[in-house]
């Protein structure tokens, strides 16, 4: 549209004063012509926006769709695996626990060797005390007295 076009749409229908012959220019209709090819192209691009918010619809759902299945299938393999990682994070402090309780073990052993070596060493002796202490009584074994 030329810039003459655009200011004829200013001009008024007639001359001032005294009405002339002829019919005054249709000005809704030559905005409505001017306008129709542009609102055409409006509604088709309308159209078209519709068509593609449909279309990221669909597929915003299907990506929700997949991502729901793919996080479902995380959470079962998690829960599979649990049971070995805790195994696996168990064996470290349950390999600690059995070296202690060796140690442990180890440790009241020998204590019991000792005591023992120690109880094998003193019977004689304490026997012979018994049996001494014993002998020494009034009234003890050997004494003429009925026991």
């Amino acid at each position: 549209m030329s810039l003459r076009d655009f200011l004829e749409r200013f001009r008024p229908a007639g001359t001032p004063g005294a009405s002339a012959t002829g019919v005054p220019a249709d000005r809704t209709a030559e905005r409505a012509a001017e306008l129709e090819p542009a609102l055409a192209q409006l509604m088709d691009v309308q159209r078209e926006a519709a068509r593609i918010r449909a279309s990221a619809d669909e597929v915003a759902a299907a990506v929700r769709r997949d991502a729901a299945r793919e996080a479902a299938e995380l959470v079962e393999a998690a829960r599979e695996r649990a049971p070995e990682i805790r195994r696996q994070a168990a064996e470290p402090v349950l390999r600690e626990a059995r070296r202690e309780a060796d140690a442990l073990r180890a440790a009241g052993d020998r204590t019991a060797s000792v005591v023992r070596r120690q109880a094998r060493e003193r019977i004689p002796d304490l026997v012979d005390h018994a049996v001494t202490d014993a002998l020494r009584q009034p009234g003890g074994p050997g004494r003429g007295e009925a026991p």
